[in-house]
């Protein structure tokens, strides 16, 4: 088998990459792993020669061991792996940059492993990834908790300025239960930026209000690793060295290449920018690294991290997010104007557009008190701001401030309706369907969406049979054989009116937390099998042994050691009536245990 390349990369560019194609390129023989040596294996069955067709010979070829010496060591940054991230770093603007291979899920841990101990103060967004309470479990740190606005359509807005004073912190860690000293020092401050709905904080006032008050800054930039390459986002993202620094903490970034800009699925990097007096040791740092990633990386997939990388270097990179930035202002003219004059259509969440083209305004985007458009009872004049590349299109049911119409279109009927289509969206709430528009969306790739979108109308219009507008989704459901799209719209609709789900949600989200031991307390109980499964409707003052996690995005409802309010006694049950009264139509909550029965569901409790 030999490898099909019509040109060599530049080893300037993208050292690592540059030297897989080489060593892939070469007649060499394998005396241990991978076992499939080099493709041949994929030749001896059915399903081998399959896989091999699709793939291609290249990805076998490079599918290489890392006791390949001319590739380098991940584990310890040398070679062409550690050409690569220095590229990349300076690329990003950052002092360093690591390559990581399980996601930003992996990127939160490692920063964590390498800066938080048991018993350390945590300021910690409470509408954090799932992965940032896994670190709080696993390093026995005491959280504290910083909590984000709703509005009632179920989009979460900032946090609000107040709570990063330090005042507003002292007085969190003096309520504390786990917290003896109200003025010992906090380690670290964890922040979503951007949340899942696209709100961003300013980076560089967040580090001005709390630098010297923190020791670490760490922002999950999951969905924003495009904002250090355009003008728009100056001063809104984590590590900038063109920017001031701080004077004290170390800045953190983990960024999901893999979500916005082009490196394949599980692909991240932790960017780290030193403060004037404390610069990062990279040896110290490296212990938690070894400790999150394999010691057997897949190289097609450290290759696109470098890559993906490279593409953004130069002025490319703000060319790409300004088409980005223009697409989605496109876009949202396109459904203003597909709206006009109709009994109804779709709406999408942000300020009023002027007619035009080209980038936004970045004063447009950020939040004001005074502006109706985002639907948020308190925010603080530009302290955050919608991405715009992140849309969020709004279908009829519900406004806003909570008042349901009497005809209404559940944002996961659009979600199923699009996914016959092959249309695939970020997330949903309750009528609310999120499109990211990244820097690899071809221009105009909206226009079949609203096609789509439109098509979706006609039939919901005409009450068309679900078997024939969805015949996947009632291939998998066959009790929605022979009712019609606008009748099951309508009677999911009915169920969370009934339910008045907009606002049970909003309070189990903000309602404070009340922990009964520290998360890190509730893991090693769990692992000591001192926990028992409880069904919900037993669940009143027991302590959970595990996160509760509606997903996506994967933002908590219980964290482990916190005890179950009534509040989230009441949404567990209103899921569990839609899961019975309308399935396929749920959200996955992890943690939650089916039953036996459809609709019936246990969690994992501290046994008393």
């Amino acid at each position: 088998m030999s490898s099909h390349f019509s040109s060599a990369p530049d080893p300037g560019a993208i050292p690592f990459f540059a030297a897989l194609v080489e060593w892939a390129g070469g007649d060499s023989t394998v005396w241990g792993g991978p076992g499939h040596a080099r493709g041949e294996l994929f030749a001896k069955s059915p399903a081998g020669r399959a896989f091999r067709e699709f793939f291609g010979d290249n990805v076998l070829l490079a599918d290489a061991s890392n006791a390949v010496e001319a590739l380098g060591q991940l584990l310890d940054h040398t070679g062409p792996i550690g050409a690569g991230e220095r590229h990349a770093a300076r690329t990003f603007r950052a002092d360093h940059l690591f390559f990581v291979l399980g996601g930003t899920s992996a990127s939160n841990k490692m920063v964590w492993n390498a800066t938080v101990g048991a018993g350390d103060v945590a300021l910690v967004d409470r509408n954090c990834h799932k992965s940032v309470l896994h670190a709080i479990m696993a390093t026995g740190a005491i959280p504290v908790y910083l909590q984000p606005t709703r509005n009632l359509a179920g989009l979460i807005g900032p946090i609000p300025r107040g709570e990063f004073s330090r005042d507003s912190i002292r007085r969190k860690l003096a309520a504390h239960p786990f917290v003896a000293d109200p003025d010992r020092p906090v380690r670290l401050i964890a922040l979503t930026q951007s949340t899942y709905d696209g709100i961003v904080y300013h980076a560089d006032e967040v580090k001005r209000l709390l630098d010297g008050a923190v020791d670490v800054f760490h922002f999950d930039e999951a969905w924003l690793a495009h904002a250090g390459f355009h003008e728009f986002y100056d001063g809104w993202h984590a590590i900038d060295n063109t920017r001031p620094r701080t004077q004290r903490a170390i800045v953190y970034a983990t960024q999901s290449t893999h979500k916005l800009l082009g490196a394949l699925t599980q692909a991240s990097q932790v960017l780290v920018q030193d403060s004037e007096s404390v610069a990062l040791d990279r040896a110290l740092f490296n212990e938690s690294f070894m400790m999150h990633t394999t010691s057997s990386p897949q190289y097609s997939l450290l290759a696109s991290c470098e890559v993906s990388a490279a593409i953004m270097a130069g002025d490319a990179g703000r060319e790409l997010v300004a088409g980005a930035l223009a697409d989605s202002l496109d876009f949202r003219r396109a459904m203003n104007r597909a709206g006009a004059g109709r009994d109804w259509w779709f709406g999408t969440w942000g300020p009023d557009l002027p007619e035009g083209a080209g980038v936004p305004e970045r004063a447009d985007w950020e939040l004001t008190a005074g502006a109706a458009w985002h639907g948020f009872a308190a925010v603080d004049d530009r302290f955050a701001m919608l991405d715009p590349t992140k849309v969020t299109v709004t279908s009829p049911g519900m406004s806003l401030d909570g008042e349901y119409a009497e005809h209404g279109i559940p944002a996961v009927i659009i979600q199923k309706y699009l996914a016959e289509h092959r249309v695939i969206v970020e997330k949903t709430s309750l009528y609310a369907t999120l499109f990211i528009f990244t820097v690899g969306m071809p221009r105009g790739a909206w226009r079949p969406l609203i096609a789509t979108l439109e098509q979706f109308k006609a039939d919901y219009d005409a009450n068309a049979p679900l078997e024939r507008v969805m015949p996947l989704f009632t291939r998998d459901n066959p009790g929605y054989r022979g009712r019609g799209l606008r009748e099951v719209c309508d009677g999911l609709h009915s169920t969370y009116r009934d339910g008045d789900i907009a606002r049970l949600i909003a309070s189990v989200y903000t309602e404070p937390a009340q922990p009964d031991t520290l998360p890190a307390e509730a893991l090693r109980q769990l692992a000591a099998g001192n926990a028992e499964h409880v069904p919900v409707g037993e669940l009143a003052g027991r302590t959970t042994a595990v996160l509760l996690a509606p997903y996506p995005p994967g933002i908590p409802l219980l964290v482990p050691g916190e005890r179950v309010s009534e509040g989230v006694i009441r949404f567990l049950a209103h899921e569990a009536t839609v899961a019975r009264q309308w399935p396929g139509f749920t959200h996955v909550t992890h943690g939650l245990t089916a039953g036996s029965q459809p609709g019936s569901y246990t969690v994992p409790c501290i046994t008393r």
